[in-house]
């Protein structure tokens, strides 16, 4: 479908010279194969998990949205500041292999936790824990996938390991699905299998991967000093201002659930409509970003999740709402999460590239934990169709503001 000759953007994300689209092709690693296959079935893990646990806490523990909403927050925000650390380590002589893999190795020790946590206390020290694991290994995972990609190839790579990672999203919860339908809506068997898929990934990665050492000099001053690189320091901005405003995927399965009047036993299926159309769309959006600029694909990704929230607040119900909502929702996640990575990384030296994007989603998991219990509470207070009322307007003018700083005359395309 691909073979067509295309123009291949530069390290910053702009457009260089055209190059002929079979040659792109061949400029994915192994390291980055490697690495996918890592995340997709760390992912088959994760997914399991994710996948019951919005509705095993609302449905199953009777949590309220603005309870959900923290729990939630926290889920994604714990990673936070990790992540840093994570990232700072990578690039000194720890290495990035060895970083990620204590990461992927601390996200599985603790599935069996659930098994036993039976009070939110306990079920949110476990996702704390878990989420750290995943903020120690996210930085010098994509890393690596930078580093180990020509810089007019970074969309690709990023595209190539984001469409495995998700393959792995897509079958969670599936898996999920079918060993709650086996174990008679029992969710012990789940986080057991959750636990085997993750200790597989961490397997692999040290079977398969190879490594990147950082440099003895990297220190947490030239980490932080990133961010005086002012196209990199807009990025940053912007993504923030857009992380501030963007509803968590856990809110719109629930609204989605909700206004889609679906079952409750198919709730752990809704993850998969997103997963797959994110799967179809990672590598096509990529290519899309390293030919017509990365900036205006992640812009580009959320109008659409926009339209999202515009979908969930108009009449519509039934198969319409939800098939349409899935598919817009994958979409928003192949145009900005892997393109992100790939406009951001030839930002950096290779010294604290690691680092550098460690900054970046700190600020970004930051804050996704405000917007969520920011959310919650709005749900609680107002109910759930003026609270999205109010963060698809915050939406829209976060998304402004994000256009102003990307398309500056310092930004880079």
């Amino acid at each position: 479908m691909y073979l067509s000759a295309g123009r291949v953007a530069d390290a910053a994300g702009g457009v260089r010279r055209r190059v002929p689209l079979r040659s792109v092709a061949r400029n994915i690693a192994p390291n980055v194969v490697a690495l996918g296959a890592v995340s997709l079935i760390t992912d088959v893990s994760s997914e399991m998990v994710t996948a019951v646990l919005p509705l095993y806490l609302v449905a199953g523990l009777g949590l309220s949205p603005l309870a959900f909403g923290f729990l939630d927050g926290l889920y994604g925000g714990a990673s936070a500041f990790v992540r840093l650390a994570g990232g700072h380590l990578a690039d000194r002589r720890t290495g990035h292999k060895a970083v990620a893999g204590f990461g992927y190795a601390l996200s599985a020790l603790v599935k069996p936790v659930f098994l036993v946590a039976t009070s939110v206390p306990g079920i949110g020290a476990a996702l704390v824990a878990d989420r750290v694991g995943k903020g120690v290994r996210t930085a010098p995972r994509d890393a690596l996938i930078s580093l180990s990609s020509p810089p007019d190839a970074q969309g690709r790579a990023f595209g190539v390991h984001r469409a495995m990672d998700t393959a792995g999203a897509l079958l969670g919860p599936l898996v999920a699905f079918g060993v709650l339908s086996a174990a008679s809506q029992r969710y012990d068997p789940v986080f057991m299998v959750s636990f085997c898929f993750a200790v597989l990934g961490v397997v692999v990665l040290v079977l398969f991967v190879q490594d990147r050492k950082g440099t003895a000099t990297a220190s947490v001053r030239a980490t932080l000093a990133v961010l005086r690189r002012p196209a990199f320091a807009r990025v940053c901005a912007a993504s923030l201002l857009l992380a501030t405003t963007t509803v968590s995927d856990a809110f719109v399965y629930l609204l989605l659930q909700k206004m889609a009047d679906v079952p409750v036993r198919y709730f752990p299926l809704l993850p998969v409509g997103t997963a797959a159309s994110y799967l179809l769309l990672a590598v096509p959006l990529g290519i899309a970003a390293d030919r017509l600029g990365r900036r205006r694909v992640f812009l580009a990704g959320h109008a659409v999740l926009l339209l999202v929230c515009a979908l969930l607040l108009t009449p519509l119900g039934g198969t319409v709402l939800l098939v349409a909502s899935l598919a817009l929702h994958g979409a928003f996640y192949a145009a900005t999460d892997g393109v992100l990575m790939a406009l951001a990384g030839p930002m950096l030296p290779a010294g604290t590239r690691a680092g550098g994007l460690a900054v970046l989603q700190t600020g970004q998991a930051t804050a996704a934990l405000g917007c969520s219990v920011a959310f919650g509470a709005a749900w609680t207070w107002w109910g759930p169709h003026t609270a999205l009322l109010a963060a698809s307007g915050a939406l829209a003018v976060a998304g402004l503001a994000a256009f102003a700083l990307l398309t500056n005359r310092k930004a880079v395309a």
